[in-house]
This record gives structure tokens, sequence and C-alpha cells, in this order.
């Protein structure tokens, strides 16, 4: 079952030109198309399926600072800036609020990390606070236990993966740029070694820069003109409960499940790093790089089946520009959830809130995650093809940071000062054997 979403209208056929054309309509994608639109260019916003229909409607919808990564802290402190100021701009509604997210655990390890962060956010001026055990129990009284410890980050909040990559594709159309449904880009062309084009199943569009958001699709995109973007997925699965549970937090984390208050009262019921790894020849090619996080996660990831070698995203196959290509027949991914996750994460959301009885189970769904080998994001041009820019590769964590990604990208694309330093985020970082060191927090 697909996760609940909003449907956009698509614009008509597909422009001839563009100043830009942005490829895949994510919540990053879509965040990159309005804040080119809003300094005056004209976008051309290609999706093979539909707007926000992967990862960007079928994730928690946490917007949050704790516990980053330490490289993505200042763009995930900028992005909640801008979850704020995009509602007050375009007057569209993303179900953005800062409602504070409640960390609970009775395990010394995980609190003690936890204070260890405290002390690094200190430094970034980002404000969290740690519970001892009696604000702890109180913030989590609806659980009806008692608590070791906790975090609670007030400034941090949700926002509602149903409606906003909807929400911001509505205000890009509003700024005169066209988003075209159903239209794949099968690949590009260049003239003078510079990007001069992006061929679509619909026709080509002319222009000098593009935009390459297409999550887990993004590294089988590149590898058809030779840049090579080490990409893995993982399958995670997640259910939804109807509304009826009273006097619960928004936001809840623990380390057996993670509750999230959506939009029509109902929850989001997850498992944090719970997941399945599906065998694809693109995992096969990149598994080096790929060893150390899986052996760091293996107590939270199983053996998956073939529905990643079914669904194509990560195929090393080098197809024809003129002939169908993986994204027409797979418009939209959208794996079978693991039902073993399903039960235990309903079992478990049971005996942590009894309010949960009150409820039903409404659905449920499965969505690829995809990361890079250091669970950092890849933003910025493509040295090889000029006028060229990845944006992919976000580690599970690309909807809060949305916002600020898409500015980003469209600081680099218009040689605007970046919104936050692109070190860390350079595309070609894994073109040596040795990327940055994950980061301690």
């Amino acid at each position: 079952m697909r996760a609940p979403l909003q449907q956009i209208e698509t614009s008509g056929e597909v422009p001839q030109s563009a100043d830009v054309v942005v490829i895949g309509a994510g919540i990053v994608g879509v965040f990159a198309a309005y804040y080119l639109g809003r300094r005056g260019l004209k976008v051309a916003l290609v999706e093979k399926g539909r707007i926000g229909a992967e990862q960007s409607s079928r994730n928690w919808g946490w917007c949050r600072q704790q516990n980053r990564d330490a490289r993505e802290l200042p763009m995930a402190t900028r992005s909640l800036d801008l979850w704020d100021s995009f509602a007050a701009e375009t007057g569209e509604d993303t179900g953005f609020r800062r409602c504070g997210l409640l960390y609970l655990s009775n395990d010394e390890a995980e609190l003690a990390g936890w204070a260890c962060w405290r002390d690094f956010a200190r430094t970034a001026g980002v404000t969290t606070h740690m519970l001892d055990s009696a604000e702890a129990t109180e913030r989590g009284r609806a659980t009806g236990r008692s608590w070791r410890g906790g975090v609670f980050s007030p400034t941090d909040g949700t926002a509602d993966p149903s409606r906003a990559a909807p929400a911001v594709a509505r205000a890009i159309l509003k700024l005169g740029s066209t988003i075209h449904q159903n239209c794949a880009a099968r690949g590009i062309e260049t003239e003078g070694g510079r990007l001069s084009g992006v061929i679509t199943e619909c026709g080509t569009i002319r222009t000098k820069a593009a935009v390459m958001s297409g999550g887990a699709w993004a590294s089988s995109f590149c590898h058809q003109f030779g840049f090579r973007f080490p990409q893995a997925s993982v399958r995670s699965s997640i259910l939804s409960l109807s509304p009826g549970a009273k006097g619960l937090p928004d936001a809840l984390h623990t380390a057996k499940v993670s509750a999230t208050r959506r939009g029509d009262g109902g929850y989001t019921l997850a498992i944090s790093g719970r997941g399945r790894v599906d065998v694809t020849p693109q995992q096969l090619r990149f598994s080096s790089q790929f060893l150390p996080m899986f052996l760091k996660r293996w107590r939270s990831l199983g053996p998956g089946g073939l529905q990643g070698m079914r669904s194509g995203h990560e195929t090393l196959q080098r197809w024809q520009l003129d002939q169908q290509t993986p994204m027409e027949r797979m418009r939209i991914l959208d794996p079978a959830p693991d039902q073993g996750t399903i039960r235990l994460t309903y079992a478990r959301a049971l005996e942590l809130l009894p309010a949960f009885r009150q409820t039903r189970v409404s659905a449920a769904w499965a969505g690829y995650i995809d990361s890079t080998p250091d669970g950092v994001p890849a933003i910025g041009e493509i040295h090889g093809v000029p006028g060229f820019f990845l944006a992919a590769g976000f580690s599970g964590h690309g909807f809060g940071i949305g916002p600020g990604a898409g500015h980003l990208v469209a600081d680099l694309v218009t040689g605007a000062e970046p919104l936050v330093d692109t070190t860390s985020y350079d595309p070609h970082r894994f073109d040596v054997s040795v990327w940055g060191k994950v980061a301690d927090f």
C-alpha cells in the first residue's frame, strides 16, 4: 500500500528550453526548483511518476537538529528556519510545526551519547535539554513507566510527508515554472564538454543547467554518462494508526519504537534503523564501500529478497535514450513492507503506549532509503559535466533538511554564496579510496 499523498496537476507539454531542469520531484527536488524559481529562473521540473511519491511521502516527517551528524547540523538548523519562512512566503501549508522531539531511554550508554551530542550542540548554538529520570518519566507519562533519562529538543519539529512536497509544487507553479509528471528523464546531452540538454521520454529540453535529485535512482542515472556515485538502498517498513489516541507526545523516539503524530490526529510508527537489504547489481558493485556501514548496523538490518532487483532502481544496465528505460517501467518505487517488521512495530507500540489500543492500523508501506558510504548526501556540480548538479544520497535524512538542500542547490547553480559550507557534501569525495570519517555524533 502506498503512503497517503496529495495529487498535483501536471503542466502541459515539456518546454523546448529552460534555464534549469530539475530531475526528480521529491522534497529536495521541489525545494531546489522553488528556490531557483524565486530567483527569476525558468525551471522545468520533471518527474517519472508523481510529486513526492517515493521516500518523500514514506518517512516519519521529522525535521530535527537533535543527534544530527556534525556535517549536516548547519543545514538542519537553516532548514528549520526555511520550513517556517516557506509558509509565510507562499501561504502553502506543509504541516510543519515546531512541536519538539522527545527521546526516552533506560540505556546508560545511549544517554551518555546524547549528553556528548548535547555538549557538541552547545558549541553550534543548538538548544537541547537532557532530562533526568524524574523529568523523562514526567514527559513520558503516557508510557506509564519510569525512565532513566532522555532528551527534549524544543525547537525541532515535524512536517506532513503527505502534503509537504505537493505544497512546494504548488508554489513552484505560482512562480511560473512548469511541472511534468509521468515524464522520465532518460539522459543528458552535451556540447563542448558542457551540459546542453536533458532528454526526457516526452522530448528534449535545451538547458545549460540540470539538477539530479532522483533519490534511489540517482546512481544508475549517473552511471549512464560515466560518473561513479556509490549509493545503496535499504527497504524500510512503516505503519500508520487511525486517530483516537489521546495524551501522547507529538513525536517520541525510543530504542524499541518511535511514534509521530500526523495532521489528521493519527500516528505513524516505525523502528529506527530497522530495514531489509534487497540485493541489487549496484549494491554488489559498491559492496566494499558499504561494508563498514552495514557491519555497524548488523543488528538492525536483515537480508531481503529480490524486490530491489525487480524494481530496477539500482541497475547497472546502460539504456538507450530513444527507448523505454527502467524509470518508465517502474514509475513509483512501492516495495512491499516486511510483515514481520510491521507486526513487531505494532506490538512494541501497544506495549509502550497503551492509548494506541483505542486505534486501529490504517495502512502499512515500505520505501527505499538511499544512502552514501559515509551517511552524508552528495550535493554539488559534477566536474566531468559542467552544468550538471547532483543532490542525492540523503541517507534517510533528506526530508527534514529538504529546504536547506534545495536552497544550497539553487546557490550552487546560480553562483550565489552557499547557504552552508559545501566541503562535506562534495560528490567527488568518493573518488578516492579513503572518504571522510563518519562523524562521532
